[in-house]
């Protein structure tokens, strides 16, 4: 069975409560009987999901929103200082706990397994929820984003099996101690914390030595930093590799696209394993051989799991299907990094065929667009034509000098067809003009881009 509440946390108040993280974890406490409160800057689909729960949730941030008698204040990184709600809690003397904290403390007692990686978290930790609810094991799980409804990135389960994604941006997933960590890949992002590959590697190496004895780590054989890690670690943790690569201990041998669908063979303990996977794309595939590895790890016969990992339909803005109007499909993408960007792009080329691609990108972050423009910009050159928004601030200021248009710049020296748009609303119309029936229409990144999906529709279907 899984634990109750965790000492001092029953009467939770959440900044930011309608976040990814943050919504999940409020919506675990809630299952387990805490009185949850929290405020978001906005009204949204995950703040109706939680008040359904019984969760009180305000909108802005206000020092009346605080309620005396709260337990504690949990907040993520993303929170200023001068945040009114957080500094009322220190003239209350109300203590503050960080993200990872609180979601650390739901995971004592149980089995956890902690996704991390610079890319592929949400995706892998959806199919390892899915998969072992499949199997009705009952799984608590926290996941970045939504399965298939508002406030779905979350559950409080029967089980002792807890599945979390592991943060490394702000270095929060150290306060972690799993049974089996899976390292998905290793690469140089989040430049306002991290300033070098060493200090990348410093973390995700912290990040391993906290795997509790006799625990295992999951990690790439296919990606270059993730073998770099793996050599660093040299034997200090029990290590099984998965990829493509012909010394990984679990090895994909085929990778067969089928459509928006991909299939999968897999050799793990001299067993060959083939099964669905519900999104197209080589790092999807992948991301499901990690969540098969994961799960044998922890005792599962994965005979079992192989194909309960076909339960797994998605998880939204990871190439989900938004709709379809005057022949042209749209499809929701979180890719911010060039790497995610690549692989998607890719993904989509193999399974569109001869049809057009065009991508409308918002870049997220002006620390990671000062660093990686020009590999943004080279990736959409793998797009038949772009349109290039602002960039999202999320919780950064501007930077000097830095604006979308290093993107666009490199994107064009690389032979890409880009637009800049510098009015969000004007996108619909922007490409509904440029849009024929048979074309995909990819909104991508990691900010409110995602919130023009329904509206190219809709203007479409006019």
């Amino acid at each position: 069975m899984a634990p109750g509440l965790p000492a001092a946390m029953d009467r939770p108040h959440f900044i930011g409560i309608g976040g990814a993280g943050m919504s999940g974890i409020a919506k675990i406490l809630a299952q387990r009987g805490a009185k949850v409160a929290g405020s978001d800057a906005k009204e949204s689909a995950t703040a109706e999901a939680l008040r359904a729960l019984g969760v009180t949730v305000h909108i802005g941030h206000a020092t009346e929103h605080l309620a005396d008698d709260a337990s504690c204040v949990v907040v993520s990184s993303a929170i200023r200082q001068d945040n009114p709600e957080l500094a009322r809690a220190a003239e209350l003397g109300i203590p503050v706990v960080h993200r990872s904290d609180a979601l650390a403390a739901l995971m004592e007692g149980l089995r956890p397994i902690a996704v991390a990686g610079t890319h592929g978290k949400t995706t892998t930790t959806s199919m390892l929820a899915v998969s072992l609810a499949e199997l009705d094991l009952g799984p608590s799980y926290a996941i970045g984003g939504d399965l298939d409804a508002p406030g779905s990135n979350a559950l409080h389960g029967e089980g002792d099996i807890f599945v979390a994604e592991a943060d490394e941006s702000d270095r929060s997933f150290h306060k972690y101690a799993p049974e089996v960590a899976i390292v998905l890949n290793v690469e140089l992002d989040h430049h306002a914390n991290y300033a070098s590959m060493d200090e990348i590697y410093e973390s995700f190496e912290i990040f391993a030595g906290k795997i509790v004895p006799g625990g295992t780590l999951v990690i790439s054989a296919d990606h270059e930093g993730a073998r770099e890690l793996t050599r660093r670690l040299a034997g200090s943790v029990r290590t099984v590799t998965y990829g493509a690569a012909e010394d990984a201990d679990v090895r994909v041998t085929a990778i067969e696209p089928q459509g928006l669908k991909s299939r999968v063979t897999a050799l793990l303990d001299g067993q060959e394993l083939t099964f669905a996977v519900s999104v197209p794309g080589r790092h999807y595939a992948l991301n499901a051989v990690a969540a098969l590895t994961a799960g044998a790890a922890l005792g599962i016969p994965a005979a079992e799991l192989a194909p309960a990992i076909a339960a797994y339909t998605g998880v939204k803005r990871r190439l989900q299907l938004k709709g379809e109007a005057a022949g042209v499909q749209v499809i929701d993408s979180y890719a911010h990094h060039p790497t995610e960007m690549t692989a998607d792009l890719e993904a989509m080329r193999a399974a569109a065929g001869d049809a057009r691609i065009l991508v409308v990108f918002q870049p997220h972050l002006f620390s990671r667009t000062q660093e990686l423009g020009k590999e943004m910009g080279q990736a959409l050159a793998l797009a038949d034509a772009s349109v290039v928004l602002d960039i999202y601030p999320a919780r950064e200021d501007p930077i000097p000098g830095v604006t979308s248009e290093l993107i666009i710049e490199a994107a064009r020296a690389a032979g890409a067809d880009v637009t800049a748009v510098h009015d969000k609303d004007a996108i619909p119309a922007v490409i509904a003009g440029m849009a024929k029936p048979g074309d995909l229409v990819l909104t991508m990144g990691a900010g409110d881009v995602t919130d023009l999906g329904p509206l190219i529709l809709d203007r479409l279907s006019q």
